[in-house]
């Protein structure tokens, strides 16, 4: 319920702080003191459309702060949790809405001190208070509304969610199913490409590192008979020549040195070193023999490695990737392939998946509809009489429960629900959002809301001016219904009429406080006295009379001992 309303420089009001309690407080003043300015003020808070023509003159912004306790509503609750913007560490802490509005026009929303757009205060102001005036925050005035209060009326909110998710349901396993299926030829064609193009790598049988050795091979088998030549020659120039060789200039070196033996120093270095080039020269030889010995240049392997390569370039090309890119490519081939194989097989289970969720859809759907078709009948005969006591004679009230034009699950049910009023004798039954009397549609909302308060998820009811043209015993039966509200949770009641006014819980008084320069309003929490005075007031004028304030006294004792 709301249990703080503050108002800094809005309108007409400089500094306003007031407490509220649960029960039916009725809220009055004279003409002009700015009775609803409070609930516009509130409406900010929940999201309403403001401009800077609500900021008090001479203030640089407007700020107003509404603390709710949601330890009855569940709802909203869940709503902050979900999107991080409620009190983990204190559960029982309020939920402040805030509304600042700047005197060049913007606005900024906040939630219990994080910033949030207009629509958010707007979705959460839905859950936890219902403003019932001739302004636009009326959820009574959307089917949305009309559909919800006949469930819970009915006790079928839990089967309604159930129809809701297997709709959901439904639908995503019907979007995935069409997205499977609209591939259609495209993916059978791509089915059958991707099958033969693997074929392709299969059969190609690639080793690992069988590129870059047939490769190596190659390019020894192109080059055999240069090689071939190349080793000889070195052959020749070592070891081989009569005319002169490496190995017998080395020998010869090696002996000319060796006649001056014993020298020591550098000779003998130098002698070590030719040692150990003839040394080397000699195995040099000794593996080129061994090379030529066992070297054999076979046409018909180079033949053969020329055709594999080949066709490995080939397939490459047709491909454009470089040839050692095509292991990678049949993995990616095969992972694809996979796929859409898996595809096929998630169609089929899609399709029967879609089966079960239409039956079952269709089984709690129409139960859902057996439910609101009895509740429609009593929760229609219940407004009607409420309405004819809340001066209404003749008013008619009907649910009309009308079958949806789609043959696909609805979130909603197999119906739309919609409420229709006729408020006098001879007129037709119209949408509740047609009635074209602000004050009708009050009274027809405050006869819905008592039938229907006892399972409203909505604790905090305020309806301004709901007993517009109305007076006499009419006025002293819709207070009484406010306070029967009041005895369930929180009714705030902006009225003008003293039998409405008595019926309340407490009394609240908006008055404008005049100092030196400005003029402000004030709200006070009336005492006993005062309240009897302010009936009094509202029974004779201004001019109090022992007459006026004993019958206040009266009605207020009548509505506390009743």
């Amino acid at each position: 319920m709301l249990v703080h309303l503050s108002i800094h420089n809005y309108a007409i009001v400089d500094h306003l702080d007031l407490e509220l309690d649960a029960g039916m407080s009725a809220i009055s003043g004279e003409t002009g003191a700015g009775k609803s300015i409070m609930l516009d003020a509130l409406g900010l808070c929940l999201g309403d459309r403001a401009d800077s023509g609500v900021v008090r003159p001479g203030s640089d912004k407007a700020d107003i702060l509404a603390s709710f306790d949601l330890a009855d509503i569940p709802e909203a609750r869940s709503w902050l949790a979900e999107r991080d913007l409620g009190h983990n560490q204190d559960q029982d802490a309020p939920c402040i809405l805030r509304r600042v509005i700047t005197a060049e026009g913007r606005s900024r929303g906040y939630i219990n001190g994080s910033p949030c757009p207009q629509a958010d205060l707007k979705a959460l102001g839905e859950l936890i208070i219902d403003i019932h005036s001739q302004h636009e925050h009326q959820s009574l005035l959307k089917t949305d509304t009309h559909r919800r209060l006949l469930d819970e009326y009915a006790g079928s909110q839990d089967l309604a969610r159930q129809v809701q998710l297997a709709a959901q349901r439904w639908k995503q396993t019907r979007n995935e199913l069409e997205r499977i299926s609209s591939q259609g030829d495209e993916q059978r064609a791509r089915h059958q490409l991707l099958s033969y193009q693997l074929e392709e790598l299969e059969n190609l049988a690639l080793g690992d590192n069988e590129l870059e050795q047939l490769e190596q091979e190659h390019k020894a088998l192109s080059n055999a008979e240069a090689l071939l030549a190349a080793c000889r020659q070195v052959l020749e120039l070592c070891s081989e020549s009569d005319a002169g060789n490496v190995l017998s200039a080395l020998t010869a070196s090696l002996n000319r040195l060796g006649t001056f033996g014993g020298q020591g120093g550098a000779l003998n270095e130098a002698s070590n070193l030719l040692a150990s080039a003839q040394i080397q020269v000699e195995e040099a030889v000794g593996e080129l023999n061994r090379f030529l010995d066992h070297f054999d240049a076979d046409p018909e392997r180079q033949q053969f490695l020329e055709e594999r390569l080949d066709t490995i370039y080939t397939l490459a090309r047709k491909h454009r990737i470089q040839p050692a890119e095509l292991a990678a490519l049949q993995q990616q081939l095969f992972e694809e392939l996979e796929g859409l194989n898996a595809d096929d097989q998630a169609s089929e289970r899609l399709a029967e998946e879609l089966a079960a969720y239409a039956r079952h859809y269709q089984e709690k759907a129409t139960e859902l509809s057996s439910l609101r078709s009895n509740a429609a009948e009593r929760l229609s005969a219940a407004v009607e009489q409420e309405m004819q006591a809340l001066g209404m004679p003749g008013g008619r009230f009907s649910i009309q429960l009308q079958a949806m034009n789609s043959e696909e699950p609805h979130a909603s049910g197999l119906e739309m629900v919609e409420f229709l009023v006729s408020a006098n004798p001879g007129q037709p039954l119209r949408g509740l959002a047609k009635v074209a009397s602000g004050g009708e549609l009050s009274r027809i909302s405050l006869a819905i809301q008592v039938i229907t308060a006892q399972t409203s998820r909505v604790p905090t009811l305020v309806f301004d001016e709901v007993d517009v043209g109305i007076g006499g015993p009419t006025a002293e039966v819709v207070g009484q219904l406010l306070r029967r509200l009041g005895e369930r949770g929180q009714v705030l009641c902006v009225t003008h009429l003293p039998q409405v006014a008595a019926q309340g819980h407490q009394h609240l008084f908006v008055h404008k406080r005049r100092g030196e320069d400005a003029t402000s309003t004030a709200v006070s929490k009336l005492d006993e006295s005062g309240r009897v005075e302010e009936i009094a007031r509202m029974l004779g004028g201004v001019d109090l009379t022992e007459e006026s304030l004993a019958h206040a006294r009266k009605m207020v004792t009548s509505a506390q001992a009743a």
